[in-house]
């Protein structure tokens, strides 16, 4: 099975500093949806592996969460995208979790659900702490400058071998032409 892990906030979706709280506040990325159908046309999996502390910060439930990602998988299903699993960690950073990133507990457990070994498995995200995941996992760290991106590629000790796109778009265009 073929299997590509994205992050949601930066990747999928424009990302907030004040949190993705409720349906209305979440908005795909031009092209990402449609990047992830070209991604499933190939005979990819597509899983989302996401922190979102703002549930134990009271920032929203579980019930808004919920309607978050079914907006998501609503979105992508219109434009023929399916989203396999999505896991998230509802954690602070203060909590001691292994499914918060950089920790790769999520990564783990999306490759146990999907039966697929996580070595040189794509992992995309916007965040330094997405690619640590990916790395720690044995995936293969894609950094995309989308989101919170570019500050990540600036800020710099990203784990070795990470790839550097634009977006999600671009990081496809590599993935499908490599398969």
């Amino acid at each position: 099975m073929k299997l590509v892990i994205l992050d949601r906030d930066g990747v999928i979706n424009i990302d907030s500093d004040r949190f993705i709280k409720s349906p209305d506040e979440w908005r795909p990325i031009p092209g990402a949806l449609e990047a992830i159908a070209r991604l499933n046309g190939a005979g990819f999996h597509v899983a989302v592996a996401t922190n979102q502390s703002g549930i134990e910060r009271g920032l929203l439930d579980m019930n808004a969460l919920n309607a978050i990602h079914a907006k998501m998988l609503k979105a992508a299903q219109q434009v023929s995208a399916h989203i396999d699993a999505i896991y998230y960690c509802p954690h602070s950073s203060d909590t001691d979790c292994r499914c918060r990133k950089p920790l790769p507990g999520m990564f783990i457990d999306i490759g146990k659900r999907l039966n697929v070994a996580l070595a040189g498995v794509p992992c995309i995200g916007d965040g330094l702490r997405d690619l640590q995941a990916a790395a720690a996992a044995g995936g293969q760290p894609f950094l995309v400058l989308s989101g919170k991106g570019a500050a990540t590629l600036a800020a710099g000790n990203l784990p070795e071998g990470t790839k550097v796109f634009n977006d999600l778009t671009a990081a496809v265009d590599t993935i499908l032409a490599a398969t």
